[in-house]
């Protein structure tokens, strides 16, 4: 530190620890862990009574997700109960999936510190109606274990693929979720239960979707071995979680399949965007309302929408009363949409003080995850206006 001219502040350092505080998780010698705190949060929270309280209650939770290896299956039954058009009726099979997540998570494991000294390898598998995948390494004592595990439900078209395209999807998915960890690598391994999938990259009559994916495929140095499913046993847990089986899944959205050949994890990407939702606490809703009298364009809004008439409507500028049916109040709380599908947002005043706790409190919180500025920002945006 002293060559590279680097400061410690002793007030942030922590020396001799068996385990520290990093970015949301501890980090030990024997691996990582998710924070406890968080864990009792999630454990001690009551059974939710609205879509508000659910949404806070998941998005605390999927910020743990890959502590567990069955969360996308454990939470598709609450999940359904966020639809646009969903009634919030909670059943027991809610209340199930509900404690299931609390017991998961609670018992979550170790995971493994990624070693760049190690070889990794991918396990996949692939279901009728899901796909696995879990990245793993052999620590110093020989023992295989997970560094990192995921699985999510297949797309409508996706559950129409030959059996080896949805084999090749799994494994596809895995490289792109441990992209930065697979990518460059000199050469690992990928399992998979499915024996035809060795000769069938190699096939002269390959299919357009194949030949993409074995475009991509060519960026990897990797080798397929087959492991029938009897010893694969976590990607084939992954993958036929009965949770994932659409028809045990009740009013299941079905999901538009335009762009299947998507390189992202199109579940996870939409749980990292629609379960982080926090609503304001009492006291910050009680400064948001009092400070509208402060701000000339929303204190004329919440005048016209407390007492609709031509004198109010007037002494809006023409862009507010263009846009005023976006504006409704919730109680005493001015909300906006940007359009007719756009949830509501929070208006909140232009007071530079009341912008900076918000942001601050959400990164701050157990559900903010300490995320990056922009995420933070995008984040805020989403139930902020």
């Amino acid at each position: 530190m002293r060559e590279n001219k680097l400061y410690a502040n002793l007030k942030k350092c922590v020396f001799c620890a068996p385990e520290i505080p990093v970015l949301g998780c501890y980090v030990s010698k024997n691996g990582v862990r998710a924070d406890p705190e968080k864990i009792s949060s999630i454990c001690s929270w009551p059974t939710p009574t609205s879509p508000t309280e659910l949404r806070q209650w998941l998005g605390l939770a999927n910020y743990l997700h890959k502590y567990t290896k069955d969360y996308a299956g454990l939470i598709q039954p609450l999940s359904s109960l966020l639809k646009k058009d969903a009634t919030w009726l909670w059943r027991p099979e809610h209340q199930a999936a509900f404690d299931s997540v609390k017991k998961s998570l609670a018992s979550a494991p170790i995971l493994m510190l990624p070693d760049d000294s190690k070889p990794f390898h991918v396990v996949c598998d692939a279901s009728d109606f899901a796909i696995g995948f879990a990245l793993m390494q052999f620590d110093d004592e020989g023992r295989e274990r997970v560094v990192s595990y995921q699985s999510r439900q297949m797309k409508p078209a996706e559950r129409n693929y030959p059996v080896h395209d949805k084999e090749l999807l799994a494994m596809r998915y895995a490289l792109i979720k441990f992209r930065v960890y697979l990518l460059g690598e000199q050469t690992f391994a990928v399992y998979t239960d499915h024996a035809s999938l060795r000769t069938a990259m190699k096939s002269p009559h390959l299919s357009q979707r194949m030949a993409r994916w074995l475009s991509f495929f060519a960026e990897y140095n990797f080798v397929v071995h087959y492991k029938p499913g009897k010893n694969n046993i976590l990607a084939d847990a992954l993958s036929r979680r009965p949770d994932y089986d659409p028809r045990t899944v009740l009013g299941r959205q079905v999901i538009d399949d335009e762009d299947e050949d998507d390189d992202y994890c199109a579940v996870c990407i939409a749980s990292s965007i629609n379960l982080t939702n926090v609503a304001p606490e009492m006291d910050l809703r009680d400064e948001i309302v009092a400070a509208y009298a402060d701000d000339a364009v929303y204190a004329g809004i919440v005048a016209y929408l407390r007492a609709p008439s031509d004198e109010t409507l007037g002494a809006l500028s023409r862009n507010t009363r263009n846009q005023i049916d976006r504006y409704h109040l919730d109680g005493d709380l001015l909300c906006y949409n940007i359009d007719k599908f756009d949830a509501p947002r929070v208006v909140v005043p232009n007071d530079d003080d009341l912008r900076a706790r918000i942001t601050h409190e959400f990164h701050d919180s157990p559900m903010g995850a300490h995320l990056g500025r922009e995420k933070t920002f995008a984040a805020v945006s989403r139930d902020f206006f």
